[in-house]
């Protein structure tokens, strides 16, 4: 698989300053298909140096031109589509038909979305005798994870663009192709030289020093609520904007007016979607004492039919850590339904859909975010005993409630303290915010909230 094997810093593909390579791995043969390289505080710095100098001239430009370049960003993904997603498949190991769809697909509609938004946002609005402007934040240093690499990107990157902010990405390590080919997007665009430019390199090395360069003005990041108390760390020294997507461990509650059936069938797809290494995925499913059992022979029928259906984990690491959590879940003492540590191929980085039963509130399986195809299954005695277990965690970032009466499951979910909630099987929005309470993160991605975070105001008064 072809890499470019420089960085992209204002307007063209220049050599690395660091002398580092990373191997980049397809999780489902274990095989190297490309090498990029691993850049340093050195290269850093020059893409830095490139977005505020270009900053000034983006920043002036008018909304609907901004919208105009983010337009023809949505056209060379659409026309670049299958190559794209080629390639997530080849370095996150996800099914081609996953990634032509969720990959590729949801990734084209938000930019579409920024596009529209570009044009149409209130930059300048009156309130009484002041004149409020919106105006962007500056240089954005966006930082992303490997799970979804392309929506991730465009989720920073576009609104990013859309504010008028110059942004230098850095990819994570294990998926930086896919970063490349959107880098090579942004220049067939004609995006400006400078208002997009791409880095790659370790988290410790690239990724600390753009979290930390005082000409960076807001740190966007996801990934781990560890590395995100990092980097909010990092910036609050120097009085920096954040806005961290952290970890979750959602709650899928079923009510017991709820068609149980559809309620967990569609809550193990769920959890078995992108081989589990998804940060909002349902991995809670909490059923009614009076339905318990019917419910753990339907979770453990549903997840026996993905066996063969949904890919590797991202690495040999995660795979392990994985593997890990569903044995410390049989040593606590939950029952096994489905799956297990046993990996089920001799090559690749795979994990069993896996379903624990009897799992208790306390256990670590149902505290900590697990990150792969593992779902448990936790009772509870009544409304009030469903509630306390769904917000018993440090997370809030998402979560499902099932019931017979949409409005019965809208009382319960204005209750839960997440940031998102499915009702009775909600489609995806990309014009819904997203984003967690508690250690679930700060701020807010996609939509007109999205574009919020990457502009600050300015009032005038008359």
């Amino acid at each position: 698989m072809k890499a470019q094997d420089g960085m992209y810093i204002d307007g063209a593909w220049r050599p690395a300053a660091g002398q580092g390579v990373i191997d980049v791995v397809d999780p489902a043969d274990e095989q190297v298909v490309a090498r990029v390289p691993a850049g340093d505080a050195e290269d850093v710095e020059a893409a830095v140096r490139a977005a505020r100098a270009a900053l000034p001239g983006w920043a002036a430009t008018s909304p609907a031109a901004r919208a105009e370049r983010l337009a023809a960003l949505r056209d060379v993904l659409i026309a670049r589509k299958d190559e794209i997603a080629e390639t997530v498949t080849a370095e996150l190991g996800s099914p081609l038909p996953f990634s032509q769809s969720v990959h590729v697909g949801a990734p084209i509609a938000v930019a579409s979305s920024y596009a529209e938004l570009a044009a149409t946002y209130p930059f300048e609005e009156k309130v009484g005798n002041s004149t409020v402007y919106s105006e962007p934040v500056g240089v954005v240093a966006a930082i992303t994870p490997w799970n979804y690499p392309l929506h991730q990107i465009v989720a920073k990157v576009a609104p990013a663009l859309a504010a008028g902010c110059t942004v230098v990405l850095k990819p994570a390590e294990d998926t930086p192709l896919t970063a490349q080919l959107f880098a090579e997007a942004v220049h067939e665009a004609e995006v400006p030289a400078g208002v997009f430019n791409l880095v790659t390199g370790l988290g410790p090395v690239a990724g600390q020093a753009l979290a930390e360069h005082p000409d960076v003005d807001l740190v966007s990041f996801t990934g781990s609520t560890a590395v995100g108390r990092r980097i909010g760390a990092l910036a609050g020294g120097a009085v920096k904007r954040v806005a961290l997507e952290l970890g979750g461990k959602s709650a899928n509650v079923i009510l017991p007016s709820a068609d149980l059936a559809k309620a967990v069938n569609v809550g193990v797809a769920n959890v078995m979607s992108n081989s589990g290494q998804t940060c909002s995925a349902w991995t809670r499913m909490l059923v009614h004492t009076s339905r318990y059992d019917e419910a753990v022979e339907l979770a453990a029928a549903a997840a026996a039919k993905y066996g063969d259906r949904i890919g590797p984990l991202v690495n040999a690491k995660q795979q392990e850590r994985v593997r890990g959590y569903i044995d410390k879940g049989v040593a606590e003492g939950a029952r096994l339904v489905a799956g297990g540590s046993e990996p089920p191929r001799e090559r690749g980085y795979f994990v069993s859909p896996t379903v624990f039963a009897d799992v208790t509130e306390d256990m670590t399986i149902a505290q900590e975010e697990i990150f792969g195809p593992v779902l448990s299954i936790i009772r509870y005695e009544d409304e009030a005993d469903a509630l306390r277990i769904a917000n018993g965690t440090v997370y809030g970032l998402a979560g499902a409630v099932w019931a017979g009466d949409e409005a019965e499951a809208v009382a319960f979910a204005r209750r839960m303290d997440t940031g998102q909630v499915d009702i009775n099987g909600g489609r995806f929005n990309p014009l819904a915010p997203f984003g967690g309470y508690k250690q679930s993160g700060v701020g807010r991605e996609l939509g007109a909230h999205g574009l919020a975070e990457y502009l600050q105001t300015k009032s005038l008064q008359f």
